[in-house]
């Protein structure tokens, strides 16, 4: 499977049809660069709440609207890029190392997120400060 370093839209397959439309995600496809270990989704966020705050060291997701819009905005220590989801057939590719923070959820909205690892507390980082040291160690290799 290729692997992606950089968030990006992913289109997933859209069936549309008179009766209501249809669209899925399977391992094995091409579009997803990674195998899916867990699903999990959030809603009934209340006006002006703020979801994520915190990167992995190895997962990878794939964030989808299924239902209304809010912003997905990720960190790399250096520059900050914001994604408005609001198609449910369209999924922003996280890939690990990136503060995420999701924001500005309209009434009746609905994030599924699908990721590479079953949850694991000790892959996630949530200590802002620990974060910003350790992408700050990695752009410094880059340079």
């Amino acid at each position: 499977m290729e692997k992606y370093s950089e968030p990006h839209i992913i289109d997933l397959p859209c069936i549309r049809d008179p009766r209501g439309n249809l669209t899925f995600v399977q391992n094995g496809d091409s579009r997803l660069p990674f195998d899916i270990a867990r699903v999990y989704w959030t809603y009934d966020v209340p006006a002006g709440e703020e979801r994520g705050s915190h990167a992995h060291h190895q997962g990878q997701e794939l964030i989808v609207a299924l239902s209304g819009s809010f912003n997905v905005e990720l960190f790399d220590g250096v520059a900050t890029r914001t994604f408005t989801l609001n198609r449910p057939f369209q999924g922003l590719y996280v890939p690990p190392g990136l503060w995420r923070t999701l924001d500005n959820f309209s009434s009746g909205s609905v994030c599924m997120v699908l990721t590479s690892v079953p949850y694991d507390e000790a892959d996630y980082i949530r200590d802002y400060d620990e974060f910003i040291a350790l992408s700050l160690g990695k752009n410094k290799d880059k340079e």
